[in-house]
């Protein structure tokens, strides 16, 4: 579904990444880890087209990513952000309606997509005509998931979903979304800087460390067999994984 090929990106000539290789197979579950600033974030942007590599390629379903396909590339292409970034002026019900409401798609076929998605992420129906302001912060994150839904995209990618929650909302969401990742049979990168989290979600971790990758692969390949001390430090951090995540 998605590879980057020996790309590089910089920042005020700083690496964001370098020299990244990676390819994102159809249908699997990743998750991407590190530190602040390792360049997590960034990854997923240039996936999406918002950002451009200053060397390498980016390639979608096998073809590398060009400017004049990115709004074609971008739909197929689900984003969910931190705190959800839905426009506070409309409803839950006209947030999800954006997209489908620019590509034709009437009030009755909307309505039924986001009740179909409503019942699948356990958000309340009835809820759906009220604004962010009125939704707890668990259902704003439950709006952002629908909206990057709504057209039934093959990939969807997170960028910390769940970051801004509290720990039993959280603790629910992760429930929520694992069980959704399996159902749907997409393709998912999902990003967060909490290991246990990540591999709770995901069997595939990477670990990035100033833009590069320093290790690939399952928690138990990170913990058994760490790819150089900083992996170590890394594991030693979260060393308190709680059991669903071993």
């Amino acid at each position: 579904m998605f590879a980057l090929d020996n790309v590089t990106l910089r920042h005020d000539g700083r690496p964001a990444v370098e020299a990244l290789c990676l390819v994102f197979a159809t249908g699997t579950v990743s998750a991407v880890i590190g530190s602040s600033g390792s360049g997590k974030s960034t990854l997923l942007r240039l996936l999406l087209g918002l950002e451009w590599p200053d060397a390498g390629e980016v390639r979608v379903d096998g073809s590398r990513l060009h400017a004049r396909d990115v709004l074609a590339v971008r739909r197929r292409i689900g984003y969910v952000i931190q705190e959800g970034g839905l426009f506070p002026h409309l409803s839950a019900r006209d947030n999800l309606a954006l997209l489908p409401r620019w590509l034709g798609w009437d009030a009755a076929r909307i309505d039924a997509r986001a009740l179909e998605l409503a019942a699948l992420t356990h958000f309340p129906a009835d809820a759906l005509v009220r604004f962010p302001a009125e939704l707890s912060g668990g259902q704003r994150q439950r709006v952002a998931l629908m909206r990057a839904l709504m057209l039934d995209p093959p990939a969807l990618l997170l960028d910390e979903p769940l970051g801004a929650l509290d720990p039993i909302v959280r603790h629910e969401l992760q429930d929520e979304l694992a069980a959704i990742f399996a159902t749907l049979d997409k393709t998912v990168v999902v990003v967060t800087h909490d290991i246990a989290e990540a591999a709770f979600l995901a069997p595939r971790l990477i670990l990035l460390r100033e833009g590069r990758v320093v290790q690939d692969g399952s928690l138990d390949d990170l913990r058994e067999r760490p790819a150089d001390a900083f992996v170590g430090r890394f594991i030693d951090a979260a060393r308190h994984l709680p059991e669903r995540a071993r």
